[in-house]
Formats: structure tokens, C-alpha cells, sequence
């Protein structure tokens, strides 16, 4: 991983957190684990 692909991912990740807190209240990771379950349930259903 270069240095520049690194600095990105981090500002994408703090702009990620960011957002979470200011427009979804800190809801944004229940959502997303929520839906991560389903898909897990999903994939796991059709093994």
C-alpha cells in the first residue's frame, strides 16, 4: 500500500466517522452491522 492510497483511505475513513456522528447520531455502524447480519444470514441460506 503506497502512501497516498493510505492517506486516503484514512480521510475517507474520518469523513465516514464524521458524518456518522453529525447527520446519523452515531446510528450509521447499527445500521450497516444490521444489514452486514442479513447478508451473512443470506449467503449463509443459500451455502
Amino acid at each position: 500500500m503506497t502512501d497516498g492510497l493510505a492517506l486516503w483511505i484514512g480521510i475517507v475513513l474520518v469523513g465516514v466517522i464524521a458524518a456518522d456522528l453529525l447527520v446519523f447520531g452515531w446510528d450509521l455502524h447499527l445500521f450497516v452491522g444490521r444489514r452486514l447480519d442479513e447478508l451473512i444470514d443470506y449467503v449463509t441460506f443459500w451455502r
